[in-house]
């Protein structure tokens, strides 16, 4: 294998020879019309050969495999011994024969820049972007020799090492190769994003663009101008203040140079220079197949390429069947889990809902366009999803703004009904007469029965037969999820709560009055949960011996630590009793993938031992009794004052209909996914029993192996007994590239990323905006939570986190307050907040990044501001 060859002879194909960087260079010098800088790549090769030379690299090499992200002190340590071997490391002869061959080629005297190419840089999962070391304007063979030793170590900066842990990178499967390229004397330098950087939008290409060297961009010296062009045509131009350039020294080196007054406001590009350079980035786009993150330099009237590397923090476009404009509705802001999920997941919920979605990034996708291009759908979807999310709304309204973004239909040529398969219109509020209580027993009644014969059924299917089975099954799921009764019920209980929150504040000029009215309801099997697991507590807290074990609890020891202690059996039997009923339900458990709390109980141990440190025996009760007092007492005095008013005995009984309504119906709210998710997990176990076997027979390498494949994929498996592993793989990597990303509420098929916004003036400093959703105003200590498992909290503190789904129930009853960064007026979350009585907001923008832990914050969940004090 050579030391040294020419960027001209290395291509795509290379990587593991010349870098990613390298071998983009390679391609790109075989495309028309694009110019590099000439130079020569110095092969992994002889990265290796230095590598093998001291034996102390293997030793720290070893000791850096078992650092994490916490050990920063350790990394720091090991990052200054190695990079201190490798430099003082002489090249062998061979190597530095080579080099002198190579740049025997370059006229005396020539400058070279000098960059590293690693070979797991550049890649579509993880651009290393400015984790090594680029060294510029390097003459002379000694100098370009001691920055070649110099590029090597640092794959071993601490922020190339950190990046390697944190995307799971070994670092002993990376090496690197150093490009030696002739210098370039610009200009003007910059970046080029063949994607807006801030909004993602595929078609609108972004230019940095100041005079001089890059590095003045790329080290934040200079604001650079931005230009901003879509489809040949510039559409936005901001000429920045750019009083410094860094430039190269004759006898090597770089300097920072002053700028004469005029030339700070000069517009560093031409129209017809920014129209070129679009042009040549869309080009290499187009080679890549990918967006591209590409710097360039300008020189002599000619535009000079020497980095393009793929975007790797994009979020991925649904596919659609046409090249026509789309509008997508995240499901995961909805369904309170905007977690990626794996592609079983995936697969389960798409056979479990009514509605056509689309995937893209590991989430779910409903493709709303055709109920906005017409004037009948638009209002009813609109309304429906801002109710939910006022947010979606304004992001909506975002698109519909642009001008041609979607045809609207206009009003005559408009189907008479609208499309309302995904999106269900508002109803007006159902009598109170027609709904008798006992119907949410029937309904409940038939979802555990249902349960029952289907954990009966299952047991003796095994191989094709156990798929066709919860196939069929899912038939028997999706009746009872959408079950036009069950959907009477949810939507009277919402409406009655609507109507009630309209009325009053019309009335009587107070806001959100429902939710007192709607704490302490029967038959909501979430705050139920909450109230089971304080009973468990008050089994476990006489035992000071079980609670210390539970402090130190593993969950593969979970139970066998508590075996033998005094109390521990009373322990075992009330943790299997809460899991028997609960066992299902953990942290985004729509996913059919996610650990459950019965595979994994220690998940349930910090709030376990939460509830024994802040509440007293019998916890549970008086939250209900005071919950339920409260309640009643806001009935009373609700309709004493609405006899007062004109017409007030008529304005009271009506009110009294809607309340026994709210009290009657909509506990049952949480009920249809609680059913949901008890048949998953009864899907789920004889799944990972036939994975087993799959495993046994060496299909398989793991169990979970079946996490990654298709509903379809593993009944094919299932069938045939063969499987490319290779697909495995492929998607494992995939699914550690779509945890990193963050969707948002909409999105088009242009890829543009819509947040969307509040409309409210007139705030608090320091205030945040969001949705309320539980009534009232709390003061406390704010904890930033994102995983369960590590809560610890007290009673004065207020509970902050991304979203919170069924699972996070048990903690609402260690806090105060509630803020949330996705969640919906009827969202479970906010559902369970307002039963517990506890002020809630929901859908406050980057909430666990603007508040810190610790902080004193207000929570106004009557008005949706949280204030940080």
């Amino acid at each position: 294998m050579p030391y040294v060859i020419e960027l001209l002879n290395t291509d795509r194909t290379m990587i593991s020879l010349v870098g990613g960087k390298g071998a983009n260079l390679g391609e790109l010098s075989k495309l028309e019309g694009i110019r590099i800088p000439n130079g020569f790549c110095i092969t992994v090769e002889a990265f290796n050969r230095i590598m093998e030379t001291a034996s102390a690299i293997k030793d720290l090499m070893n000791q850096l495999s078992t650092l994490t992200l916490e050990d920063q002190d350790r990394i720091k340590e090991l990052s200054s011994s190695l990079r201190s071997v490798i430099e003082g490391i002489p090249l062998p002869e061979a190597q530095v024969e080579e080099i002198t061959l190579a740049l025997n080629s370059f006229e005396p005297g020539t400058a070279f820049a000098i960059r590293s190419s690693a070979t797991a840089e550049d890649l579509p999962t993880a651009s290393f972007a400015g984790q090594q070391d680029t060294y510029l304007n390097v003459t002379g063979k000694d100098a370009i020799l001691e920055h070649i030793s110099k590029c090597w170590a640092s794959l071993f900066t601490e922020r190339a090492i950190t990046y390697r842990i944190l995307n799971s990178i070994d670092h002993h499967q990376v090496q690197m190769a150093v490009i030696v390229q002739e210098m370039i004397s610009p200009e003007v330098s910059g970046i080029l994003f063949t994607v807006d950087p801030v909004t993602s939008n595929r078609k609108v290409s972004s230019i940095d663009a100041g005079f001089g060297l890059g590095e003045a961009l790329v080290s934040g010296l200079v604001n650079p101008d931005v230009y901003k062009v879509r489809s040949g045509e510039i559409i936005d131009k901001k000429i920045n203040l750019k009083k410094l350039a860094i430039v190269p020294l004759n006898e090597g080196g770089t300097q920072h140079m002053s700028l004469p007054p005029a030339q700070q406001t000069m517009q560093a590009l031409t129209d017809n220079q920014i129209l070129e350079l679009e042009s040549i980035g869309r080009k290499i786009e187009e080679h890549f197949d990918a967006p591209q993150d590409i710097e360039w330099c300008l020189a002599d009237g000619h535009f000079y390429v020497v980095q393009s590397r793929p975007i790797t923090t994009l979020f991925p476009i649904p596919d659609a069947a046409d090249q026509d404009n789309h509008v997508y509705v995240s499901v995961g802001h909805q369904q309170m889990m905007t977690d990626a999920m794996k592609p079983l997941g995936l697969s389960f919920f798409l056979m479990t809902t009514s509605a056509p979605m689309a995937q893209a990034g590991g989430r779910l996708f409903v493709d709303v366009t055709q109920m906005l291009v017409s004037p009948v759908s638009r209002p009813v979807v609109l309304d429906a999803l801002g109710r939910s999310d006022p947010l979606i709304k304004d992001a909506l309204l975002t698109v519909l703004d642009r001008e041609n973004f979607i045809k609207i239909i206009p009003a005559d040529e408009a189907p008479s009904q609208p499309d309302t398969a995904t999106v269900k219109p508002a109803q007006e509020p159902q009598a109170p007469a027609d709904f008798d209580p006992s119907v949410v027993s029937d309904l409940i009644h038939r979802s555990q029965a249902s349960l029952e014969t289907l954990k009966q059924d299952i047991q003796a299917k095994t191989g094709p037969e156990l798929l066709d089975f919860i196939q069929a099954d899912l038939k028997e799921l999706k009746a009872l999820l959408f079950d036009p009764l069950s959907m009477k019920v949810l939507m009277a209980g919402f409406d009655a709560s609507k109507w009630i929150n309209d009325h009053l504040e019309l009335w009587l000029g107070e806001k959100n009055a429902a939710d007192v009215l709607s704490q302490s309801v029967p038959n909501n099997v979430t705050s139920e949960m909450g109230m089971a697991l304080l009973d468990v507590a008050d089994i476990l807290r006489p035992f000071p011996i079980v609670i210390e074990a539970l402090h130190h609890a593993k969950e593969d020891d979970f139970f066998e630590a508590l075996f033998g202690l005094e109390g521990g059996q009373e322990a075992m039997e009330a943790i299997s009793a809460f899991l028997d009923r609960y066992g299902m339900r953990c942290p985004g458990e729509i996913d059919i993938t996610r650990r459950r709390w019965a595979e994994r109980p220690s998940a349930i141990v910090s709030v376990l031992l939460s509830h024994i440190k802040n509440f007293e025996v019998g916890e549970s009760k008086r939250k209900f009794e005071d919950g339920l007092k409260e309640a009643l007492n806001k009935e009373a005095e609700i309709l004493s004052r609405l006899r007062s008013l004109p017409d007030g005995e008529d304005k009271a009984r009506e009110t009294q209909l809607r309340i026994r309504l709210i009290r009657d119906l909509s506990g049952y709210r949480e009920y249809p996914k609680y059913g949901m998710i008890s048949r998953y997990f009864i899907y789920k176990q004889a799944l990972l029993i036939e994975a087993a076997r799959l495993v046994g027979e060496g299909i398989l390498q793991d169990n979970e192996d079946i996490f990654y494949l298709s509903f379809e994929s593993l009944q094919e498996v299932v069938r045939t007994k063969q499987l490319d592993y290779e697909i495995i793989r492929k998607r494992k990597i995939e699914f550690q590239t779509y945890e990193k990303l963050k969707p948002f509420r909409v999105m088009t098929s242009e890829g543009e990323m819509i947040a969307g916004a509040y409309k409210r003036d007139s705030l608090p400093d320091n205030a945040l905006l969001g949705l309320p959703v539980s009534s009232g105003i709390v003061e406390g200590r704010a904890r930033v939570i994102l995983n369960m498992e590590e809560a610890d909290l007290e009673e004065d503190d207020i509970l902050v986190t991304t979203f919170t789904d069924p699972s996070w129930t048990p903690l609402f009853l260690s806090i105060k307050g509630l803020v949330t960064e996705v969640g919906g007026l009827m969202t479970h979350g906010a559902v369970i907040a307002r039963e517990y009585g506890l002020p809630a907001v929901v859908g406050v923008v980057d909430a666990t990044r603007l508040i810190k832990d610790g902080q004193r914050i207000r929570v106004n969940g009557t008005e949706g501001v949280v204030e940080i004090l």
